[in-house]
């Protein structure tokens, strides 16, 4: 049997960031993914999807410059991002957070940028088993670190078995690993499975590659887009993210399993048709989207082309978002869970790579010290500002109908005026009584969630 000092089960954002804090620090690291091909990449690594992007401040979380990428990693500097009601819209052009990067952000290519994480940790010494597939976990809490036996053993699809004494679970929002080693550390038969199951935890999401007409792309191009209030449910919202060269990533994301009778003033959604009898697919969001948009002056289908050579699958990408809502790890029995398994990925704008990156590496970290017990204290110090900040836009919209997303731009314009970004929310009341009630709305959900209270599973709750 293998025997390391630290186990990693995952190989995109978290897992290599993991590796790479592990191997720099002098842990012997393994990263198991069980790989996926994709059109537009030579290698075998994860089931990954470009990303939205990255903001100026998140560049400081994730602790990684884009001067550090090599070409084709980056694929365009971004300016503004536009949110577009049914009839209102706003602006933001600066996030109002302190950063060392001078850029508003940036969109990348993300299997590429996987790939650049994978060559970093392995010149760190880190190393990478594809295509192994982990089945089980056993835990043995009596174990002790560097101890004669090792206190995980991650048993392979191949039938091999792989002794830790750290384990870092970085298999992304689906858990399908997690919540199997969680399930054996929750007592009187709570599972996480079901406290965390995709189907109540996650939303789905699905983009489309297509290359924009020349006058089109010079219109979004440096600006991310999200539409709201055109399609029914919580944090559901099209996008369309520039990528190089023209091409476009157009796309949405949705609660899993919505049911449209369930939708109250169904009439009212600019993305639902009469004749409907079901939420429409994804496919056919992003076609009517693009109807809407631009339809008027362009066939859709001839003027803007699905590039077939990029993403997944034919241009084409469907995958799960985890919640915005995080879980506490169990450390005392030497596991941390990161990135998308561990919930910190915000479904309210599709942002997860800045915090996966930075909670793998503080594990990684950790684990090569040869003490995990602070990890729960440690990302929540480095991330539990922008997770509340999450957690509270989200609630802040939870029961939000098209109108109230277009009263909600209006009085943004407002307050944008004299406050850039999300210092907004921390301005003194002067915008009006519209954006008093804003204001004061948001900070009391930001008060109902202070001291990591926007967790969903904590540490206390395990037994060891």
């Amino acid at each position: 049997m293998q025997r390391v000092d630290v186990a990693i089960v995952g190989g995109g954002p978290a897992g290599s960031a993991a590796a790479h804090a592990a191997a720099t620090r002098g842990g012997d690291a393994l990263v198991m993914e069980k790989g996926v091909p994709r059109a537009d990449r030579d290698r075998l690594g994860p089931d990954s999807t470009d990303a939205a992007g990255i903001l100026d401040y998140w560049v400081d979380i994730m602790g990684i410059h884009p001067d550090e990428f090599p070409d084709g990693v980056l694929q365009d500097h971004l300016d503004r991002a536009e949110f577009i009601g049914p009839t209102e819209s706003c602006t933001l052009r600066s996030t109002g957070i302190e950063s060392s990067y001078d850029r508003f952000g940036y969109t990348m290519h993300r299997a590429r940028f996987d790939d650049f994480l994978r060559d970093r940790a392995e010149a760190a010494g880190a190393e990478y088993r594809v295509k192994a597939s982990v089945k089980d976990v056993e835990t043995d809490l009596s174990a002790g670190v560097d101890g004669d036996e090792p206190r995980h053993v991650l048993s392979l699809g191949s039938g091999e078995d792989v002794g830790a004494d750290f384990l870092v679970l970085a298999d992304g929002p689906q858990r399908t690993v997690t919540n199997r080693v969680l399930d054996r550390l929750l007592p009187d038969g709570a599972k996480a499975s079901e406290r965390l199951a995709s189907v109540t935890n996650n939303h789905i999401a699905y983009q489309e590659y297509r290359k924009f007409p020349e006058e089109v792309y010079d219109e979004v191009d440096g600006a991310i887009k999200f539409w709201w209030g055109v399609m029914p449910g919580h944090t559901a919202y099209p996008w369309v993210f520039p990528n190089a060269d023209r091409v476009c990533r157009v796309g949405l994301t949705m609660p899993i399993g919505m049911d449209l009778d369930d939708v109250d003033d169904r009439e009212q959604y600019a993305l639902i048709r009469e004749d409907d009898e079901r939420i429409p697919s994804g496919k056919e969001y992003v076609r009517r989207i693009l109807e809407r948009e631009w339809g008027d002056e362009y066939d859709i289908e001839e003027d803007f082309p699905l590039i077939e050579d990029a993403g997944k699958t034919k241009g084409t990408e469907t995958y799960p978002i985890s919640s915005t809502k995080p879980i506490e790890s169990p450390v005392g029995a030497g596991v941390c869970v990161t990135g998308g398994a561990m919930g910190a990925t915000s479904a309210f704008h599709e942002g997860g790579d800045h915090v996966a990156v930075r909670t793998g590496a503080i594990a990684g970290e950790l684990a090569a010290a040869g003490d995990v017990s602070s990890y729960n204290d440690r990302w929540h110090d480095a991330i539990g500002d922008e997770v509340l900040r999450n957690v509270a836009m989200a609630e802040l919209c939870r029961d939000y109908g098209p109108d109230d997303w277009d009263d909600a731009f209006r009085i943004g314009r407002k307050m944008l005026a004299s406050e850039k970004g999300y210092r907004m929310f921390e301005q003194k009341f002067g915008a009006g009584w519209g954006a008093t009630k804003l204001l004061l709305r948001y900070q009391w959900i930001k008060w109902q969630h202070r001291d990591g209270r926007y967790v969903q599973l904590t540490e206390d709750e395990y037994a060891y």
